[in-house]
């Protein structure tokens, strides 16, 4: 929010507070404050959501801003957002600086802003900038090097008095030395990448039986995403918070601490719930962190904007320094709405050489009147598999009304597609209250209108840690998930109303107005009343947390027109008045009094459903027929990437015995490492992909079936299809022929065709490898 806008709340504030606030919104609005470095034309480094954020921002005062795009982001919008954006080309050229700094010096720019993550931190890039006469919008490339060195950052909280976690900080990387040290601090011990940042790079060893393979993945996973496999090792604290104070300094010395960001709520080392001010933190503690932090800050001579992450350990109460990020933060947006202030904006200010627009008292002044705020990250990802990572087209999107207090910052809309070469998160959703307690049902009532079909998301995840008694107490930690999965993976019941509207979809022939195909998933004919034919339509539901899945059988009986008997598990409703509306996607039915409206989207063989505030996924199995023409059989011995991904190094050897939860390989996507483990014991009968390039995802109804070559009765002349590219390994159960292949030139005979989509026999698309 601008600050001007802010005004109405200063007369909460008293006379005296209130007065200096004016006059410092006063002193920026009408930029009196002395600047070096005018901006009026700005390029932004970045995509998504950060890009979109920064450019809205430079608009509203009258700044040009150029934007960048790859080619997997032609259509992206922060690509559709400037009339000045250029395409870089490949896919990692966001990392291309040098090409950066010419679009920038050639379009008559004066700063770079960064965004968060690719270059931002990046000190020869930011160096690079200065020696080009750009303005880099962020702190000094001296202290992001300084800062970028976990062991050097170390060094010198030290010396400033900031208290950093026991461990080894050393340039000493020979293995059996990490080993020795890691000894030393006793398990379980942090092996952390030294320029790492958004959980890369790190791993914990709880043992010594494990410290060397995980030593490897760590090297391994900060080589790919740094470009250096330096680590230090560090005590593992073993119910930690992750607390992190924000902070700015300008070019005259001054410094301020913007309140503090508890973000403990994880997954895979990476946040998904921000929230500010920290709960239960003692105010003597509080302030003590502010002033650590500003230590931090004033001991590398920063400018700009900054985080200080700390450990808080919750058994004694202690916090030591982890590391500065030197950049804007992904989750700015808790602090500005704590504030009340545009940290855009401040960056900007800051870079052109003005003072800082608040001082610490007044931005005390500010929090002391704006309650609570939280965010959660909303990503496309899959938590019952372990969050990995999804990507493809956004079917529907459906986002909460914004207001004062309901803020969403995101990067795609409805028909974008999630592109599997980068980070997952769609958008970020920022609520505010009075108390902590008024904002978290002011979330949940958000994430319950928000609406996303296509790829897999963390909203019904969300949702359920709104309810969480841990979480509402604010009881929370950075192993929370772990310690509350049992809690946070159940799943209600699914309505038997929700059943029956589903199947009532189907009937209605839906027709998806964006692809513009018709669903015709209308169940198989069990029987005829004199006038209308009855169906049976199966669906099938994952179990969270798990594969295991529920299969419902509904039969529907047009008894009039629009009128309908449903079955449900033995359940009957009767005469339900039912009528869909295709440009909304929505059906309406009266069971006969209750009115339900329910969004049904199908991706596919898949249908997402909402309804009452909830998300459902049914797949809708395939007919017994096709799998016998296609000659498949379950291989549930088969081990498949669970996401588009690259294979970095295969554990085992064909022949090799393996014991369940073994690794067995490792892959790579959005510069995450995961470790694929056995499902079980067995032998490797065929290592089927070595290290290479990208694999792409197998669909849902694939996920345990191969294709396999086959000559089905019938069906004579019925040649090798293409096998899954994702598979990986297969143990023992797996034909010869899994591993064969004749090409993308599928000989299959009529009355089959390549062009369409499973749904008939005339219908059939064998699929190839990219």
């Amino acid at each position: 929010m601008p600050l001007p806008a802010l005004l109405r709340t200063t007369s909460r504030l008293g006379p005296t507070v209130a007065q200096r606030l004016r006059r410092a919104a006063s002193s920026v609005a009408s930029g009196t404050s002395k600047t070096q470095n005018s901006l009026d034309s700005i390029l932004i480094a970045n995509r998504g959501e950060i890009a979109l954020r920064v450019g809205r921002t430079a608009a509203e005062h009258g700044i040009r801003v150029t934007t960048l795009y790859t080619d997997p982001d032609s259509g992206a919008q922060h690509a559709l957002s400037s009339p000045f954006a250029f395409n870089l080309g490949s896919v990692s050229a966001y990392l291309d600086g040098d090409r950066i700094i010419e679009i920038a010096k050639r379009e008559g720019c004066q700063g770079i802003h960064p965004g968060y993550g690719f270059l931002s931190e990046n000190s020869a890039f930011a160096r690079k900038c200065t020696e080009a006469g750009l303005v880099f919008i962020g702190p000094p490339w001296k202290a992001i090097e300084d800062m970028g060195d976990k062991s050097q950052s170390k060094k010198i909280m030290t010396a400033a008095g900031v208290p950093c976690v026991p461990g080894y900080h050393g340039q000493n990387q020979d293995v059996n030395f990490l080993e020795a040290e890691a000894d030393k601090i006793k398990y379980p011990v942090l092996i952390k990448a030294i320029k790492g940042g958004g959980g890369k790079g790190m791993r914990i060893a709880y043992s010594k039986a494990e410290f060397q393979s995980q030593l490897q993945s760590a090297k391994s996973e900060a080589m790919n995403s740094f470009g250096d496999d330096k680590v230090l090792v560090e005590k593992y604290i073993t119910t930690p918070r992750h607390i992190e104070v924000q902070v700015f300094a300008d070019k005259h010395g001054n410094s301020v601490a913007l309140g503090e960001r508890d973000c403990s709520i994880q997954r895979r080392h990476q946040k998904i719930l921000e929230e500010s001010p920290a709960p239960h933190l003692p105010d003597a503690t509080r302030k003590d962190l502010w002033a650590k932090a500003r230590s931090a800050a004033l001991a590398v001579g920063y400018e700009g904007a900054g985080t200080v992450e700390f450990i808080f350990d919750n058994d004694t109460g202690e916090f030591y320094f982890m590391e500065m990020n030197t950049r804007l933060q992904v989750e700015h947006p808790v602090t500005e709405m704590v504030t009340g202030q545009d940290l855009v904006y401040w960056q900007l200010k800051v870079a052109e050489g003005a003072k800082l627009p608040l001082t610490q008292d007044e931005v005390e002044a500010y929090m002391a009147s704006r309650g609570h705020a939280i965010e959660a990250r909303i990503y496309a990802e899959n938590p019952d598999q372990g969050f990995i990572p999804d990507s493809g087209t956004l079917l529907h999107v459906r986002t909460p009304a914004v207001s004062e207090d309901v803020r969403i910052d995101a990067g795609f809309v409805a028909g974008d597609e999630v592109s599997a070469h980068y980070d997952p998160m769609i958008a970020k959703l920022i609520v505010r209250g009075s108390t902590r307690e008024e904002a978290i049902r002011k979330l949940a009532a958000a994430l319950e209108e928000y609406e996303v079909a296509g790829p897999i998301t963390n909203i019904e995840f969300l949702k359920t840690i709104c309810k969480s008694p841990d979480f509402i107490a604010g009881e929370v930690e950075t192993g929370y998930i772990e310690k509350h999965r049992e809690e946070l993976f159940t799943r209600d019941p699914t309505d038997p109303e929700l059943l029956a509207q589903v199947a009532l979809a189907c009937l209605h022939h839906y027709v998806d107005p964006v692809t513009r195909k018709q669903a015709n998933f209308e169940g198989s004919a069990v029987g005829f009343s004199p006038s209308y034919q009855a169906r049976q339509i199966t669906l099938v539901e994952s179990a969270p947390g798990s594969k295991d899945t529920t299969t419902f059988e509904v039969r529907v009986q047009q008894t009039r027109e629009n009128t309908f008997d449903v079955e449900v598990g033995g359940r009957v409703f009767e005469q339900v008045r039912s009528h869909s509306n295709p440009a909304a996607r929505v059906v309406t039915s009266y069971f006969p009094y209750t009115r339900l409206d329910t969004t049904v989207i199908r991706d596919e063989d898949m249908i997402v459903a909402f309804q009452k505030g909830k998300q459902y996924r049914f797949m809708i199995p395939r007919a017994k027929w096709m799998e016998k023409a296609l000659g498949m059989k379950d291989v549930t011995n088969s081990v498949l990437a669970p996401m588009p991904c690259k294979v970095l190094r295969v554990e085992v050897q064909a022949g090799d015995v393996v014991e369940k939860d073994q690794p067995l390989v490792v892959i790579e996507s959005m510069k995450m490492e995961t470790v694929i483990r056995s499902p079980q014991k067995g032998t490797i009968a065929k290592v089927v992909h070595q290290k290479g390039p990208l694999l792409s995802l197998v669909t849902v109804l694939l996920s345990a079936r191969l294709w396999l070559s086959a000559e089905p009765d019938g069906l004579p002349g019925f040649a090798t299809v293409w096998n899954c590219q994702c598979l990986l390994l297969s143990l023992g159960a797996c034909s010869e022929a899994c591993v064969k292949s004749t090409g993308p030139d599928v000989k299959l005979p009529q009355p089959f065709s390549l062009d369409s989509k499973f749904s008939t026999p005339n219908q059939l698309r064998a699929r190839s490898a990219d």
